[in-house]
């Protein structure tokens, strides 16, 4: 299975820069602008990005002005098809099996405002569905672009860097041990970063199966309540 991953992280690698960063701004850019954070991995397009950058197949600012830009224009038209289109957004079919998610990140919006913005960038989920909760709860522009802002350059520059540091590792393994072996170590991080997203996706799933049985049992408590209440309520006066 190894080789397989090698052979197409080396093709990445390989192509030219400008179609590199096209494709990378491409990924971050429809992962928030059109709810397809679920099946492609802005944050993974990213890494490779940097990677590509230490390795000298793009300018390192080339890059981080790429994705910087792909995510705070990507959120910024999410924003404005939530704007626009409401609540048909949130009636798309792709939410079906993620409601409850859905409900936790419009509560975050409700509780923290355009600090949601911000902290939405940083989770996989929220990335793809905040901009347009954003513009669906209406959402001062100005208020929407400060925290988007922010939040695409902390978060783009975090992710280009990290890959970037996985680039020098892939430098200095492929001057010791050759080419092949650097490309096995650079997979083995990536997945590494995959697999600790997945794990995350669980445990996140796991918290709201636990939520919901929690909220199921106390709206059970609180209907047995009521029918101990009723029971024990005034009984009719009996007549002499």
């Amino acid at each position: 299975m190894v080789l397989p991953v090698s052979g197409l992280l080396q093709r990445l690698l390989d192509v030219p820069t400008w179609a590199l960063l096209s494709l990378v701004g491409l990924i971050v850019f429809a992962e928030d602008a059109l709810f397809v954070g679920f099946v492609l991995p802005g944050e993974t397009a990213a890494l490779i990005a940097g990677v590509a950058a230490k390795l000298g197949n793009a300018p390192l600012p080339a890059v981080l002005a790429v994705v910087i830009l792909a995510a705070i224009i990507g959120d910024t038209v999410g924003y404005e098809i939530g704007r626009h289109f409401g609540a048909r957004v949130l009636d798309l079919r792709i939410l079906d099996k993620r409601r409850g998610r859905l409900l936790d990140a419009q509560a975050l919006l409700a509780r923290r405002g355009g600090m949601a913005v911000f902290l939405g960038r940083w989770v996989a989920f929220f990335r793809a569905v905040m901009p347009a909760l954003a513009g669906t709860a209406k959402m001062p522009y100005p208020t929407f672009l400060l925290y988007n802002a922010a939040g695409g350059i902390t978060w783009g520059a975090t992710v280009v860097f990290a890959g970037y540091l996985a680039g020098a590792s892939y430098a200095r393994v492929e001057k010791w041990l050759g080419r092949g072996a650097a490309l096995v170590v650079l997979v083995v991080v990536l997945v590494g970063v995959v697999v600790w997203r997945v794990r995350r996706k669980r445990a996140e799933a796991e918290a709201e199966r636990a939520a919901e049985a929690g909220s199921g049992a106390e709206r059970g408590a609180e209907r047995g309540a009521e029918g101990e209440a009723g029971a024990s309520g005034p009984s009719a006066p009996s007549q002499s």
